[in-house]
C-alpha cells in the first residue's frame, strides 16, 4: 500500500466513512504484486500484531463472507496463487487467530471455537425484529447461519470444534434459540439433535422447551406460508427421531448420558404434545384456529408415510400402541353410570373429526385383533375414558371392514366371562360396546334390540346356564334402570330375555320396575309406533310423527305383499292404545278418494274385512271423506300442505350434510372428513326417511320393480333426487381436481348408505325412471354420475338383494348391476346414444378406478352385458372400429374426455375403444361380445327410429356376419367359417327372441315376419340369404347318407327341452313354439321341406325331417283332420319344386305321395281340405316342370275330392277312389262346409258303398264333434253332434261294428295306427268324452250282442273318470261355452259321469257271457276307480263262471 492510499483509508475511517470489510481489504492486496520470502514474513507478523490488538472474534466469523455468488467452504484446499487464494487466506486467518487467543486465554481451542460459533448463533437468531414465539428463519437469517455453518464444518474438519461445549452453550441461551436452527444443525450434521438433548442436564427443562416449540412449529405448519414445506420436513425428523429413541428397544448407545433417560425424554415429549392436542379437543376448539391447526398438524404425524426412514418397523407401532393407551386413559373423570346416560354423545358422526381421523391412523398399523387386544388389555388393567373408548369403538366399527365379526366376537367373550365369574366389569363394557356399536346402524352393526334379542332371547343365551347367571344378569339390568335412556328399556320390555316359568318373577319385577321408570319419563310403551328405532337412544319421537312414519311404512310393506303387516296385526291384539289412538286415525285421515283404489285405500278394505276397524270410526271416516271431496280445492291444498311438516326439518337437514360433502370431496386435506360426514348424512338419512331398526334387514326378499310403470312415493323421490344430485354433482367436482383412482372412498362409502332395505327399491325406481323413461333428456353429468353409480352398486353387488323386474321383461331374479341390461335398450336412436354414453362412462369409470387392482374387479363391478352393448354400438355406429385396431398410450386415460365442460361421447368412445386396458379385460371369459350377443342386440333394433339408413344397416350386417363372426373361431363366439352354424345360431336366437317379445312388449297380430317382433325384420332377411346360399351349393360327396335338415335339429333341439304335458301352460308355450316353427319355414325357401333328389337315382325327396315334425308335434295342434293351408301349400310347392329336378318328376311325386299315406297322412287330408285354393297353383307348377298330366297320387286326391262332391249332389255317387279313409276324409270336409240342415239322404246313398268307408267317415264326425268343443267357433249350421248321431245311426242300420274306433293303438296293424296319426293326441284322450256323450243315439240291445262292448263301455267309463279327476273335462265345458255336449249331457261332467255310471250298471247284467272274458284286465288296472261298477262286475262274472270250479275237489 502507498503513502497517500494509507492516508486516505485512515481519513476515511477518521471522518466516519463507511467501514470496509474484510474481504474487501484482502481483495485490495491481491491484485498487487507477489512479495518475495522476506516480504511475506514481515506483512504476516504484521497482520498478526494488528489482529491481537483489534480482535472481535463474533463480528470476524460474522463478516467472513464469500464473494457474491459463491459459498465459503473453508475445508476445501485451495491452493494460495488460485483465484479463490482470498477464501483459504480467510479460514487460514480465522483458525490462526481462534489458536492465538485460546493460547492467551488457556482454554482448549475447540472450546474457544464452540463458544464463538454458539455466540453467532444466537446473534443470528435474535437478529429477527419479529417478536417471540417463534419457531422459522427469516431469509436473510438462513443465509447467514448458512455462512456460519460451513464454518464450523471446517472447524469440526479440522478438529477445532467441541460439540458437548458448543450445546451446553446453546442451552445458557435456550429462549433465544430458534427451533429451525437446532434443526439445521442436525440437518447439517454439526450436532444432531440427539445430542443436544441429552447434553441437558434437567430433562423436565428439556420437555417443556421442546413441547412448546413443536406446538408452535404445528401451528405455523399449517398457517399459508411460503415455508410450510420447511416445517413440515422439521416436524417430520423431530418425531422421527422422538420415535426412535423412546420407542425402540436396542438403543444405539452413542451418547454420553443413560440411553433410558433419552427415551424417557422423548416418550415425555410425545406424551405431552398428545395430552395438549386432546385438552385442545375437550375445551372445544374452533375451526380455523390456531389450536385447532396445531391439533390437527400433530395428528397428521401419525400417518404411516412419515416413518419410512425409522429402521425398525416396531418403533412406529410401539409408539402407536402407547399413542392409543394414553388416549383411552386420558382425564377418566365419566364414570360408567355416566357413560350409559350419555354415549349417544359419542357416535362416530359426533366424534370430533380430528380425533376420529387420529383412531383411523392408528388402526393402520395394528392389525384388527391386535387392536381389539390391546382395548381389551387397557380396559383391563388401567382407568379409562369413557368418551374416547367410546368413540373408539365408534369408528373401529365403521371404518374397519370386518368390525361386525370383531366387535360381535369380543362382546361374546366378554359376556362369557361375565356370567362365568359374574364379573361386573365384564358385563358393563359388554353392554356398553354393544350399545356404542348399534348406534351406528343396522349397516355397521346389528341394531340392539336385534342384538340383546339375540344374547338372550333363547335358550342358548349366555345367561341360560344357571339360576345364578339369570340372577346376576337382572341384578345388573335393575342397577341400570335409573341411568337407562326411554329406548333400551323399551327394548328390554318388548324383547324380554327369555326365562324357565320357575324363575319367571325375575323378568316380572324387571318389567314392573323398567315400566315404573318409563312412567317417571313420561314415556308410554304402549304408544310406541310401530316400526320405531329402538337401535338409537335418542329421544323418543311424539306419536303424532311416528304414526304418521308407521302408516307410510305399513302402506308400502302391504304394496310389496299384499298382506296386511304382521307388525299392524300385532299392534291391533297387543297394543291397542297405540294402534287405537294414533296408527288408526293417521291411517283413516280424511281425503278425497281416488276413483280406483290405491295402495292405502286397499289397505282400509282388508282392515276392514278383517275387522280390525271398528265400524263407527269407519264409517266417521266415510263421511269425512265425502265432506272433504265437496270443499274448495284450496282447502285440499293446504291440507296436503300440512301433511309433510314433520319431514321438512329432516330434508333441511340432509341437504346440509350433503352441502358439506363436497368440500371433503374436492380438498384432499379433508379425506379424514369423509366418513365422519358420510355418518352424518346415513343419520340424516334415516331421520328423513323415518328408517328404523330393519332398515338394512332384507331378510333375503327380493326388490319388485315394474320397469313399465315404475312407482315411487313423492316424498321418496325428493330424497332420491337429492342424494343422485348430490351423487352426481360431487363426481364431477372430484373429478375436475383428480382422477377416480385418486378420489378416496367417498363414492363407496356414498353408495353402501344408499343401499337400504327401504331406499334402494325407492333408488332403483328413480334410475328406472330416469334411464328408461327420461333418458334422452338426461345431461352429461347425470349420464356420468349414474354410470358412476351403476359401477359402485356393482361393486357391493354381494351385499343386495336381487331385483324381481316385471314387465315388459321376464319376471325373474336379477342382481342389481345386470338391471341396467334391461334399463338400457338400443331399439331406437335416442335409447341407443344414451346406451352408449351410460356404457361408455361407466366402463371408462371402472377401468379409471380400479386401475390399481386386478381385472377381476372390473369384471365384478360391471355386468358384461353392458360390456357387451359398448362393443355392439361402437361396431355400429363407428365403422372406423370395424378395422383392426390401432393401439393408444396406455398412459392416457380414457375418463379425460368425459370430465370436459361440453363431453364429445363419439370421442371418448373411440378412446376407451382404442386402450389396451379394455382389450384385456374384453379378454375374460363372458365379456366379449359373440355372435349369439349380436343377434340378441340387433333383433332389438327398430329399422324405422334406427341411427343408421337401410343401405347402411344393410352394409353393417354384411360386415357384421361375413366379415367378423363367420370367419371367428368358435372359442371367441364365432361360426369357424360355416355357414350352417350361423344360420342354426340365428334361428335359434330369432325364435327366442320371439318368444319373449311377444310375451310382454309386442302385438300378437303384428304384421311382421315372426309376429310383433318389430326388430327382426332385416335379420330374417339376412337368414333367407344364407339360406338361399346354402340351398344352392354343392351337394355332399360320396354315398353317405344324409344327416337331415339344420332347420330341424334346432327345432328338434328346442321342442324336446321343453316339458311335455297335458296342462294348459305346457300346451300353450309348445304351441307359442311351434308357431314360431312355422313362421320360420314359412319365410325359408320350400326346398328346406322337401329335400331334392340326386339325379341319378330314381328316388323320392328326402321328407322325413318334415314328416317327423308333423307326426310328433304339428299334428298336436292340427284342426279337425288338417294342418293349416299356408304349410300345406309349402309342402306341395317344395314336393313340386324338388321333383322338376328329378329324371322322372312323375315318379318322384307319386314315391313321395304314397310314402304320405303310411308316414305322414296328416298332410294328404290337409290337401283335400285345402284342395281348392291348392289345385290352381299346383297345375300351373306342373305345367312349368313337365307337359304330362298331373302324377296320378295327386290325380288320386283330385278324384277323392270330386267324390265327395258328388255324394252332396242330386246325381248319384261314383264309386269311391282309392283309398276309403281318404274319400271319407274328404266326405268329412265337404259336409262341414256344406251348410245343410241334415245329411241323412246323403248318407243313404253311402249305404251301399262299403262298411269301411263309413266307419272312417264316423272316425272323422268324432274328431269334429270334440273339435267343437275345443275350438267352438269352428261348428258350422250342422250340428257336429248332430252329423256323429247320423252317421252312426246309419252304421247301427246297416250293422257295422264301430267300436274298434274306440280301440286303436299304434300297435295295431292297418289302419289303426294311420287315423291315430291323423288326430291331436289330446283329442283321442277325449275319446271317453265322445263315446258317452252319444250315449242316447246307442242303439243297446245291437250294442249288448258285440263281444267286445262291455269292454269298450268300461274302458271308456274309467277313462272319462279319469279326465274328470284330472280336471280335463271341466277344461272342455269352459271352452265350449255352452255347446251340445252340455245340453245332451247334462249340463256338466258330472252329470255325464253319473249318466254313464247308470248305463253301466244296467248293462252289467244283460251283457253275455263271453262278454267277461278280458273285464278282469280292466280291473286290475283301475281298482278303486268306481267301487259299484267293481262290485257290479264282480257279481256278474262270478255269476257266469262254470259252478265246478267251486266245488270240493277229488284226490283220489
Amino acid at each position: 500500500m502507498s503513502a497517500s492510499q494509507a492516508r486516505g483509508a485512515a481519513s476515511d475511517l477518521g471522518h466516519g466513512g463507511c467501514r470496509r470489510a474484510w474481504v474487501e481489504l484482502l481483495a485490495g492486496r491481491v491484485k498487487r504484486q507477489k512479495l518475495g520470502p522476506e516480504g511475506e514474513q514481515k506483512v504476516r507478523e504484521s497482520a498478526v500484531r494488528l489482529l491481537r490488538s483489534h480482535l472481535n472474534l463474533g463480528d470476524l466469523v460474522l463478516e467472513v463472507e464469500g464473494p457474491p455468488g459463491k459459498q465459503l467452504c473453508l475445508s476445501r484446499l485451495i491452493d494460495y496463487d488460485g483465484p479463490g487464494a482470498h477464501i483459504d487466506l480467510s479460514s487460514s486467518l480465522i483458525g490462526s487467530a481462534l489458536r492465538d487467543q485460546a493460547a492467551q486465554l488457556g482454554v482448549p481451542v475447540a472450546v474457544l471455537c464452540s463458544q464463538v460459533v454458539a455466540s453467532g448463533l444466537v446473534r443470528v437468531c435474535e437478529a429477527d425484529a419479529v417478536p417471540p414465539p417463534k419457531v422459522l428463519l427469516t431469509p436473510d437469517q438462513r443465509k447467514k447461519l448458512s455462512s456460519l455453518f460451513e464454518i464450523a464444518q471446517n472447524l469440526l474438519a479440522q478438529s477445532m470444534f467441541s460439540r458437548l461445549s458448543f450445546c451446553q452453550e446453546l442451552w445458557k441461551v435456550q429462549n433465544s434459540l430458534l427451533l429451525e436452527a437446532v434443526w439445521r444443525l442436525h440437518v447439517q450434521n454439526i450436532v444432531s439433535l440427539q445430542e443436544l438433548l441429552e447434553s441437558h442436564a434437567d430433562s423436565q427443562a428439556v420437555v417443556a422447551w421442546l413441547s412448546r416449540d413443536l406446538r408452535l412449529l404445528c401451528e405455523q405448519t399449517e398457517a399459508p406460508c411460503q415455508h410450510a414445506d420447511v416445517a413440515r420436513a422439521m416436524l417430520a425428523d423431530f418425531v422421527q427421531m422422538l420415535v426412535s429413541r423412546g420407542f425402540q428397544k436396542n438403543a444405539d448407545v452413542r451418547g454420553t448420558v443413560d440411553p433410558e433417560w433419552m427415551s424417557q425424554v422423548a416418550v415425555a415429549v410425545l406424551e405431552r404434545m398428545l395430552a395438549s392436542a386432546l385438552e385442545a379437543l375437550a375445551a372445544g376448539i374452533q375451526e380455523g384456529s390456531a389450536a385447532h391447526k396445531a391439533v390437527s398438524c400433530w395428528f397428521g404425524v401419525f400417518s404411516g408415510h412419515m416413518y419410512g426412514s425409522v429402521i425398525s418397523t416396531e418403533s412406529p407401532k410401539r409408539f402407536f400402541c402407547h399413542t392409543l393407551t394414553q388416549i383411552l386413559t386420558h382425564k377418566p373423570v365419566l364414570k360408567v353410570s355416566d357413560a350409559v346416560q350419555i354415549q349417544r354423545e359419542w357416535s362416530f358422526a359426533r366424534t370430533s373429526p380430528l380425533l376420529s381421523g387420529l383412531y383411523r391412523r392408528l388402526f393402520v398399523i395394528l392389525s384388527p385383533e391386535e387392536l381389539v387386544g390391546h382395548l381389551q388389555e387397557v380396559l383391563e388393567t388401567q382407568e379409562v375414558n369413557w368418551q374416547h373408548v367410546l368413540s373408539c369403538v365408534s369408528t373401529l366399527v365403521i371404518c374397519l371392514p370386518d368390525a361386525q365379526q370383531l366387535v360381535n366376537g369380543w362382546v361374546s367373550r366378554l359376556l362369557t366371562h361375565a356370567f362365568e365369574s359374574c364379573d361386573l366389569d365384564s358385563m358393563v363394557l359388554a353392554f356398553l360396546v354393544a350399545r356404542q356399536a348399534a348406534l351406528e346402524g343396522p349397516a355397521a352393526f346389528p341394531s340392539y334390540a336385534a342384538w340383546f334379542q339375540a344374547a338372550f332371547g333363547s335358550a342358548r343365551g349366555f345367561h341360560g346356564s344357571s339360576k345364578k347367571a339369570l340372577v346376576f344378569l337382572f341384578k345388573f339390568l335393575s342397577d341400570l334402570v335409573p341411568f337407562e335412556a326411554p329406548r333400551y328399556l323399551q327394548v328390554h320390555i318388548l324383547h324380554p330375555p327369555l326365562v324357565p316359568s320357575k324363575y319367571r318373577t325375575l323378568l316380572t319385577d324387571y318389567v314392573a320396575l323398567a315400566r315404573t321408570r318409563l312412567a317417571d319419563l313420561k314415556v308410554s310403551v304402549e304408544n310406541m309406533g310401530l316400526y320405531e328405532d329402538l337401535s338409537s337412544a335418542g329421544d323418543v319421537t311424539e306419536p303424532r310423527c311416528q304414526a304418521a312414519q308407521d302408516v307410510e311404512k305399513a302402506i308400502m310393506v302391504f304394496e310389496h305383499t299384499g298382506k296386511i303387516p304382521a307388525a299392524v296385526l300385532e299392534a291391533s291384539i297387543f297394543r291397542r292404545s297405540y294402534y287405537l289412538s294414533h296408527f288408526l286415525p293417521a291411517l283413516l285421515t280424511p281425503r278425497v278418494l281416488p276413483r280406483v283404489p290405491d295402495s292405502r285405500a286397499a289397505l282400509i278394505e282388508s282392515l276392514r274385512r278383517a275387522d280390525k276397524i271398528p265400524p263407527s270410526l269407519y264409517s266417521t271416516y266415510r263421511q269425512a271423506c265425502s265432506t272433504v271431496g265437496e270443499k274448495k280445492p284450496e282447502d285440499a291444498a293446504s291440507q296436503r300442505e300440512v301433511e309433510p311438516s314433520c319431514k321438512e326439518e329432516p330434508l333441511g337437514l340432509l341437504t346440509t350434510a350433503l352441502r358439506e360433502l363436497r368440500a371433503s370431496v374436492t380438498d384432499p386435506t379433508q379425506r379424514d372428513a369423509l366418513l365422519a360426514q358420510m355418518a352424518v348424512i346415513s343419520e340424516q338419512l334415516r331421520s328423513a326417511l323415518g328408517l328404523g331398526e330393519d332398515d338394512n334387514d332384507f331378510e333375503g326378499a327380493p326388490v319388485q320393480l315394474s320397469v313399465r310403470a315404475p312407482k315411487l312415493q313423492p316424498w321418496e323421490q325428493r330424497v332420491v333426487d337429492l342424494l343422485l344430485t348430490s351423487f352426481c354433482q360431487n363426481l364431477m367436482a372430484a373429478s375436475s381436481v383428480a382422477p377416480p383412482d385418486r378420489q378416496g372412498p367417498w363414492a363407496a362409502h356414498f353408495v353402501r348408505t344408499l343401499c337400504r332395505s327401504r331406499l334402494l327399491p325407492a333408488l332403483l325406481s328413480r334410475l328406472c325412471q330416469l334411464l328408461h323413461h327420461q333418458g334422452p333428456s338426461l345431461s352429461a353429468s347425470h349420464v356420468v354420475g349414474l354410470a358412476a353409480l351403476a359401477v359402485h352398486l356393482g361393486e357391493s353387488r354381494s351385499a343386495l338383494p336381487e331385483v324381481h323386474v316385471g314387465p315388459p321383461t321376464p319376471a325373474r331374479g336379477l342382481p342389481v348391476p345386470e338391471l341396467f341390461d334391461i334399463l338400457l335398450p338400443c331399439r331406437t336412436q335416442e335409447s341407443s346414444a344414451l346406451c352408449l354414453k351410460f356404457c361408455t362412462a361407466a366402463i371408462s369409470y371402472s377401468l379409471c378406478k380400479f386401475s390399481s387392482q386386478s381385472r377381476d374387479i372390473s369384471y365384478s363391478c360391471l355386468s358384461p352385458g353392458l360390456i357387451k352393448k359398448f362393443q355392439f354400438m361402437v361396431f355400429r355406429w363407428f365403422s372406423e372400429a370395424r378395422d383392426p385396431p390401432s393401439w393408444e398410450d396406455p398412459a392416457s386415460s380414457p375418463w379425460r374426455p368425459l370430465c370436459l365442460p361440453s363431453v364429445d361421447w363419439q370421442r371418448a368412445a373411440l378412446c376407451l375403444w382404442k386402450q389396451r386396458t379394455l382389450r384385456e379385460l374384453l379378454k375374460q371369459e363372458g365379456l366379449h361380445l359373440t355372435y349369439r350377443d349380436w343377434l340378441q342386440l340387433e333383433l332389438e333394433i327398430q329399422p324405422e327410429v334406427d341411427s343408421l339408413s337401410d343401405t347402411e344397416r344393410q352394409d353393417f350386417h354384411q360386415w357384421a356376419i361375413h366379415q367378423h363372426f363367420l370367419p371367428a373361431p368358435s372359442a371367441t363366439g364365432g361360426c369357424d367359417g360355416d355357414l350352417e352354424v350361423a344360420c342354426a345360431t340365428l334361428i335359434d336366437v330369432l325364435m327366442d327372441f320371439c318368444q319373449s317379445s311377444r310375451s310382454y312388449d309386442h302385438s300378437e297380430n303384428s304384421d311382421l315376419v315372426l309376429g310383433g317382433c318389430t326388430g327382426n325384420r332385416d335379420i330374417f332377411s339376412r337368414l333367407q340369404e344364407m339360406a338361399a346360399d346354402l340351398e344352392q351349393g354343392p351337394a355332399p360327396l360320396g354315398h353317405a347318407a344324409p344327416r337331415g335338415h339344420f332347420v330341424f335339429g334346432v327345432f328338434c333341439r328346442r321342442l324336446q327341452a321343453l316339458a311335455r304335458g297335458w296342462d294348459v301352460a305346457s300346451r300353450l308355450r309348445r304351441q307359442q313354439e311351434l308357431l314360431t316353427c312355422k313362421r320360420i319355414l314359412l319365410g325359408l325357401p320350400p326346398s328346406v321341406l322337401v329335400g331334392s333328389p340326386r339325379l341319378e337315382q330314381l328316388a323320392a325327396p328326402d321328407c322325413d325331417d318334415f314328416f317327423h315334425l308333423v307326426n310328433s308335434e304339428l299334428r298336436n295342434f292340427s284342426h279337425d283332420g288338417a294342418l293349416t293351408h299356408d304349410i300345406t301349400a309349402h309342402f306341395f310347392r317344395g314336393l313340386l319344386n324338388a321333383c322338376s329336378r328329378s329324371r322322372d318328376p312323375s315318379l318322384a311325386a307319386d314315391l313321395t305321395l304314397t310314402a304320405c299315406q303310411t308316414q305322414c297322412p296328416l298332410l294328404l287330408t290337409s290337401a283335400l281340405l285345402w284342395w281348392p285354393h291348392l289345385e290352381p297353383e299346383l297345375h300351373c307348377r306342373w305345367r312349368r316342370c313337365s307337359q304330362s298330366p298331373l302324377p296320378a297320387e295327386l290325380r288320386r286326391l283330385q278324384e277323392a275330392r270330386h267324390f265327395a262332391g258328388s255324394v252332396l249332389s242330386p246325381l248319384a255317387a261314383p264309386p269311391p277312389p282309392g283309398p276309403a279313409w281318404l274319400c271319407a276324409a274328404a266326405l268329412h270336409f265337404v259336409i262341414r262346409r256344406a251348410g245343410k240342415e241334415s245329411i241323412r239322404w246323403e248318407l243313404g246313398q253311402l249305404e251301399s258303398q262299403g262298411e269301411e268307408l263309413l266307419v272312417f267317415l264316423f272316425f272323422f264326425s268324432l274328431m269334429g264333434l270334440l273339435s267343437s268343443h275345443l275350438t267352438p267357433q269352428a261348428a258350422g249350421s250342422l250340428k257336429p253332434l248332430d252329423v256323429c248321431a247320423e252317421v252312426l245311426g246309419c252304421l247301427q242300420r246297416k250293422r257295422v261294428s264301430w267300436l274298434p274306433l274306440f280301440q286303436l293303438t299304434e300297435t295295431d296293424p292297418g289302419l289303426g295306427r294311420t287315423l291315430l296319426r291323423l288326430a291331436p293326441d289330446h283329442q283321442v284322450r277325449l275319446l271317453p268324452l265322445a263315446f258317452y256323450s252319444l250315449l242316447s243315439y246307442f242303439d243297446e240291445d245291437a250294442l249288448l250282442q258285440e263281444d267286445a262292448f262291455l269292454h269298450v263301455a268300461v274302458n271308456m267309463y274309467l277313462k272319462l273318470v279319469g279326465l274328470f279327476v284330472a280336471g280335463e273335462t271341466g277344461a272342455v265345458w269352459t271352452l265350449a261355452h255352452g255347446g251340445d255336449l252340455q245340453a245332451q249331457a247334462g249340463g256338466d261332467p258330472v252329470s255325464l259321469i253319473t249318466n254313464a255310471r247308470l248305463f253301466l250298471l244296467q248293462s252289467i247284467p244283460r251283457c253275455p257271457k263271453r262278454s267277461f272274458s278280458d273285464v278282469a284286465e280292466l280291473l286290475g288296472t283301475s281298482a278303486d276307480c268306481d267301487p259299484e261298477v267293481r262290485a257290479a262286475l264282480l257279481s256278474r262274472q262270478q255269476a257266469v263262471l262254470d259252478p265246478d270250479l267251486y266245488q270240493e275237489p277229488r284226490l283220489f
